[in-house]
């Protein structure tokens, strides 16, 4: 059977779990501003529509912490297509939806597979790629987050003109439905693909299938060369962690509370959880809300603008992550972030007053008859979403990926990835009462919430950049300053020119479809090289 062997084929179309997180995301922010919707579920607002929308993530609550016991036990490959099963299932439930419990319940059966995706795909592709291009291939995540935001969102726009369009009282239920149908095909494309594509090497070798493990990295990084130095530099490294790692029988949640790993834990905790509180939920689940604020031409149209920048603006992310690093990243975000929504609650609150009628009845606060504000609250959501793209959106996912040790890795990213979920239901329940109660405040909120990120960032973020994951340990157990950089060379570079020298030897376990006919287990150098120079063999 074929198996794909590019890593950016592979990580891209694993990826497509990521596509399905952008599609609950903009799940909801294409209808709710349908006649259609308003009509048959009884125009929710506030607290209901907070319901509504925030019972997905709460399925992706519990189906993040759920991920680690299937992808450790079954494989990174079979959790994410246990989740496209159960998000096949949500989006049929959504799609024949007869009331709000209908589909409240579909969209927490379709958030148990976003849980799912969201935790395991960044830790699929971090084990598949090399140091050289993980926050490359690991950004293509969010990338794709952002094209599932943006597709959804048309296909919804496109629904939307059913019948006499949005504002039509009478429009058909299909405005709500097909988009909810639509969205489960992507599901059935990767279910069937992952059949094509290798598990992670990393995984293989915690279960002691060495054997397939090397074959696996030899495909990825040696052109199929279990010789290459490369290959057998790398897997020498899993092996030596893996062996330090159950030496101190490192594995379970009950490792996660151990001194140097819990500290890595609340970082990827928090990574995950200021990601949520930067802001970004408001601008992509209620967007059509902000827009009304604004009431600059069809609330729908100029939502549609910021989901097309999502996209573009993610691209300098995958291009130059690798380059720049991941704190500067973080960083810059931060500040911008608090920069543009600081002006678009202080324009608010300036040009602004209470809704006396003329503005829409799902808000309390509108912006009449000024141009200039409103286009300025406008173009702070825009340059918002651009930073965010560019920053916070790919590196958070990439960074809480490769700080955990191997064997509590799905683990740690799990209860990581929850902690974006958690925070993710919270807001996505609080925003419209916020919005409905306190209007432009809420956005001063925000910002406080991104001042408050860049200084834990400065403070606790160790740089990771161009180093493997085998040497994470050296980075946050080496007692230094965050701020201080990492500057080891790196050990699998040293051991790859060792090998390449001659002056190391490799050996381990031959593949089967290498053995002697007898079939007997035995170990031989798999180094070209038929002697040690420097005193050194690794066995």
């Amino acid at each position: 059977m074929y198996q794909a062997t590019n890593v950016y084929l592979i990580c891209g179309f694993a990826a497509i779990g990521g596509g399905l997180f952008g599609f609950d995301i903009s799940s909801m922010s294409g209808v709710i501003g349908t006649s259609a919707y308003k009509r048959y579920f009884d125009n929710p607002v506030s607290y209901r529509q907070g319901g509504i929308t925030a019972s997905m993530p709460a399925g992706s609550f519990v189906g993040s912490l759920a991920s680690s016991f299937v992808a450790d036990k079954f494989s990174r490959k079979v959790a994410l297509q246990v989740g496209c099963i159960l998000w096949i299932i949500g989006s049929l439930i959504q799609c024949a939806a007869q009331n709000v419990g209908m589909l409240c319940a579909g969209r927490v059966i379709a958030g148990l597979c976003v849980g799912i995706a969201s935790s395991i795909v960044p830790v699929y592709m971090s084990e598949i790629a090399p140091k050289e291009i993980r926050g490359r291939v690991v950004s293509l995540q969010q990338w794709a987050v952002t094209w599932g935001i943006l597709i959804q969102y048309f296909i919804q726009y496109g629904a939307a003109q059913i019948g006499g369009g949005p504002d039509d009282p009478n429009q058909p239920e299909a405005a709500f439905r097909i988009p909810w149908g639509v969205q489960m095909f992507p599901a059935f494309i990767l279910f069937a693909g992952l059949f094509f594509f290798p598990y992670s090497p990393r995984w293989l070798a915690s279960k002691d299938r060495w054997e397939e493990a090397i074959q696996v990295i030899a495909i990825l990084h040696g052109g199929g060369d279990i010789n290459h130095p490369k290959v057998l530099a790398e897997y020498k490294e899993i092996e030596e962690a893996l062996r330090f790692e159950r030496e101190e029988v490192l594995s379970g949640f009950g490792a996660l509370i151990q001194p140097r790993i819990f500290k890595r834990v609340v970082l990827g905790m928090s990574v995950q959880m200021w990601s949520q509180l930067s802001g970004i939920n408001v601008m992509m689940y209620y967007i059509v809300y902000i827009m009304e604020v604004a009431r600059i031409g069809s609330p729908l149209t100029t939502a549609s603008v910021q989901y097309v920048i999502n996209v573009v603006l993610t691209l300098p992310a995958i291009l130059y992550l690798d380059k720049i690093g991941r704190r500067p990243t973080f960083m810059v975000g931060s500040f911008f972030m608090m920069v543009f929504l600081f002006i678009s609650g202080a324009l608010q609150a300036v040009y602004g007053q209470p809704n006396d009628g003329r503005g829409s009845s799902d808000i309390t606060w509108i912006v009449v008859d000024n141009l200039p504000a409103s286009s300025g609250i406008v173009a702070s959501s825009y340059l918002f979403v651009a930073i965010f793209a560019a920053t916070w959106g790919p590196t958070s996912w990439t960074y809480t990926a490769e700080i955990f040790p191997s064997r509590v890795r799905a683990t740690a990213v799990s209860i990581s990835t929850a902690s974006n979920w958690l925070w993710n239901m919270i807001l996505a329940f609080a925003v419209p009462p916020l919005l409905w109660n306190i209007s432009w405040r809420m956005y001063m909120i925000f910002a406080a919430f991104n001042c408050a990120a860049f200084i834990h960032i400065a403070l606790f973020a160790y740089e990771t950049t161009g180093i493997t994951l085998e040497e994470m340990d050296g980075v946050f157990d080496s007692g230094r300053p965050a701020w201080h950089p990492y500057k080891k060379a790196s050990r699998l570079d040293i051991l790859q020119k060792e090998i390449e020298q001659g002056n190391v030897q490799i050996t381990t376990l031959v593949p089967d479809n290498m053995m002697p006919k007898e079939n007997e287990k035995k170990t031989v150098a798999l180094s070209n090289l038929d002697h040690t120079c420097g005193g050194e063999q690794y066995s």
